[in-house]
């Protein structure tokens, strides 16, 4: 009879067992960040400014750590206020246009806007 319940027991023990599993994996299937996607509008700037070099996340922290690049900061003056990367200009992607001249030219340039 003892032999009988061990049987039964390890079935069980299983079941719980994968069932745990399964909803560690949903939560950790839940939880995970999807892949950022290009969104509509960095696809558009593309298309239309196809001769605008196009800087990685790693390429920027490079420039960053080696200041061999400006950054330019183009949210709105409160949101620069909030955080920025430090040594950062601000220039409002709605002022660019008329406050260019603020910038030398012969210097690599980096936008940000998030």
């Amino acid at each position: 009879m003892s032999r009988q319940k061990k049987n039964n027991f390890v079935p069980l023990v299983a079941l719980v067992g994968g069932g745990l599993l399964l909803i560690v994996a949903a939560f950790m299937l839940a939880n995970q960040t999807p892949a950022a996607a290009p969104t509509q509008e960095a696809a558009f700037v593309e298309e239309v400014y196809p001769e605008i070099q196009r800087v990685s996340i790693d390429e920027a922290k490079a420039a960053l750590d080696s200041n061999s690049a400006v950054f330019v900061d183009v949210r709105s003056a409160e949101a620069y206020q909030a955080s920025h990367i430090s040594g950062a200009v601000n220039i409002p992607s709605e002022e660019l246009e008329a406050r260019l001249g603020e910038l030398n030219k012969a210097q690599w340039i980096i936008t940000y806007c998030t």
